[in-house]
């Protein structure tokens, strides 16, 4: 008999609770219609990554202008083939990065940018270093390039998504050009264009020094 009570209020309570833990998840700003949350490492730490659930957050400060440079093409690297990617394909691209060497995910800004501010689980390889011969072998072997006597081997290399500071900003295509003269395979890199202005203004998890005090 007690047993069969102890089954009854269970029940009821479940029954009570349910519509409002129903309403909290209902209420929750979703990723994609599947995805609330995930975890990335950065800087050897666990980062949960998910959208601010205040329903009065706005656009980070930093991203807060509109007259910045002129957006860059859809496409700015034509007749090359490399994919321009939005907030989903990158995601999926953060998540693979956590189990996959062979994907890597590049914040192409210089250093005071990425250190003030980016998205977590991302690598800082600025573009700048490309450009200057003696940094250039240090960047392309950290992207998987193997230099055999003095001829750069991208059979190894890794799959990139890069990113800057948003649509207006030139810093991941110079990137991705210089890898491109390079020969760096076009299929093995990825456009994420709108960078931190469409990741900031979805609310999405970032980390830097910008939050120190």
């Amino acid at each position: 008999m007690l047993s069969r009570f102890k089954r009854s209020i269970t029940v009821w309570t479940i029954l009570l609770i349910s519509p409002y833990l129903a309403a909290e998840q209902s209420n929750r700003v979703m990723i994609t219609p599947e995805l609330f949350s995930f975890v990335v490492e950065h800087e050897e730490e666990s980062v949960e990554i998910k959208r601010n659930q205040d329903p009065d957050n706005t656009i980070h400060e930093l991203y807060i202008t509109t007259s910045r440079g002129t957006p860059q093409p859809m496409f700015p690297f034509e007749p090359y083939e490399v994919e321009t990617i939005g907030e989903r394909e990158f995601i999926e691209y953060l998540q693979q990065a956590q189990t996959d060497s062979s994907i890597l995910i590049v914040d192409t800004r210089t250093e005071g940018w990425h250190y003030r501010l980016t998205i977590p689980g991302s690598t800082n390889i600025p573009y700048t270093l490309l450009k200057d011969p003696e940094t250039l072998s240090d960047a392309l072997e950290e992207l998987g390039a193997i230099n055999k006597d003095g001829v750069w081997d991208f059979s190894q290399a890794k799959t990139l998504a890069a990113f800057c500071n948003g649509y207006w900003c030139g810093q991941t295509p110079t990137f991705i050009w210089a890898l491109l003269e390079l020969d760096y395979p076009e299929d093995k890199l990825n456009y994420y264009r709108g960078g931190m202005q469409a990741w900031t203004s979805l609310g999405l998890t970032t980390v830097g020094d910008y939050y120190l005090e």
